[in-house]
């Protein structure tokens, strides 16, 4: 088994259940991990036996600027994305984290966890 991950991607984008959070929006950073067993050899050296990280965090990219209200529904997008890519993965999860989330007092982030 094999995982691959991408840790920290920072985005900025208008998730949020209130209209001023979809209006404003702010900062989240977003990790993910794919494990799998590799389609072919490791030592053939090809993108093609293994999951492209590129590639996720260009899933990872497109599906943040999808604006939603939950980042639950985000993150389970992002897996839905990853597994129809790269349909031989045997566990996601992802990790959002929204930054400065509008409570009434000082929060560094809130976030949520997915693993499927």
């Amino acid at each position: 088994m094999i995982t691959i991950a991408i840790h920290g991607a920072e985005f900025f984008a208008y998730h949020g259940f209130y209209p001023e959070e979809q209006k404003l929006g702010t900062k989240f950073i977003v990790d993910v991990e794919v494990s799998f067993t590799p389609v072919s050899s490791l030592k053939d050296d090809k993108i093609g036996n293994t999951v492209d990280y590129e590639q996720i965090y260009k899933i990872v990219t497109v599906q943040m600027k999808h604006t939603m209200k939950l980042i639950e529904t985000v993150a389970q997008a992002i897996a839905d994305k990853i597994k129809n890519q790269f349909p031989f993965v045997d566990h996601i999860k992802v990790t959002i984290k929204k930054m400065n989330p509008p409570f009434n007092g000082k929060v560094e982030y809130s976030g949520i966890v997915i693993s499927v």
